[in-house]
């Protein structure tokens, strides 16, 4: 019987034993599931930035490369990925330049212009136009265009609504906005949820500092990307800006990048 009574002891240590250490597995493999889904959803949202000048960028989204605006020759993006997608937001020559849009583009590329753009390089280039408001899904990129216009009075002409587009692309719930050439207007300072916000700030086609500055603390981006800071009289203040919009919101990041290599 004593034999018996060690017997079933030795029994019941043993599958509380097992069940103890089953329960610390299921456990630990629960917490791993939940770092690799965090990482994952981390890893989709990667955004690198390449600057090229001024108004003009590379945008490396989780493999999907988009180019912003691209002017300057094939010589400024010798060395970049081959582009998925172009986006050209106005008709200047800052931001529109049919032999560099010719030059660079793939087959495969899907180009996006507002009409304005596209009556301008219609006879050599197709695209998709996009009006101010409007949304399509472009390789599984969300692209809603965003009115960009002037309202001081000694600038309206610059940029006269519904000529040109700004931008919101969507992709796994991370939205991004390139405000294109715009002073601080309504419908940037109503944008909702923006991760990533690339601001104009140059006198006098768009807008200083300060406009700049209260726009973002209303739409309240996690981050924003002062660029297109060159104006007639030289370069806006982008370190004042960021110590203008840390102040009043020290939870947004300005990231200050180097949008003018040549600068002296």
């Amino acid at each position: 019987m004593k034999k018996l009574w060690i017997t079933l002891m030795a029994v019941s240590l043993l599958v509380a034993s097992c069940k103890e250490n089953k329960e610390e597995v299921v456990e630990e493999e629960t917490m791993t599931s939940e770092v690799v889904t965090e990482n994952s959803e981390e890893a989709m949202n990667q955004i690198e930035i390449m600057p090229i000048s001024h108004a003009t960028f590379v945008m490396n989204w989780d493999g999907q490369i988009i180019y912003v605006d691209p002017v300057g020759g094939a010589a400024a993006f010798e060395g970049m990925p081959e582009e998925n997608i172009i986006l050209v937001t106005d008709i200047h020559g800052d931001h529109l330049n049919a032999e560099t849009l010719g030059s660079v583009r793939g087959e495969d590329t899907d180009l996006i212009v507002p009409n304005a753009v596209n009556e301008k390089i219609k006879s050599g280039q197709s695209a998709t136009v996009l009006n101010n408001g409007e949304t399509i899904t472009v390789q599984g990129i969300e692209i809603t265009a965003i009115p960009m216009y002037n309202l001081t009075e000694g600038r309206l002409d610059k940029h006269v609504k519904g000529r040109g587009n700004g931008y919101v692309l969507e992709k796994n719930g991370y939205r991004v906005y390139i405000s294109g050439d715009t002073e601080d207007i309504p419908e940037m300072r109503s944008l909702e949820n923006i991760d990533k916000a690339f601001l104009c700030m140059n006198l006098p086609y768009t807008m200083d500092i300060n406009q700049a500055a209260s726009a973002v603390l209303d739409f309240t981006p996690k981050e924003v990307i002062p660029y297109h800071y060159r104006g007639t009289d030289g370069f806006q203040d982008v370190e004042k800006f960021k110590s203008m919009v840390n102040q009043k919101n020290e939870n947004i990041e300005v990231t200050l990048m180097d949008w003018y290599p040549s600068k002296s």
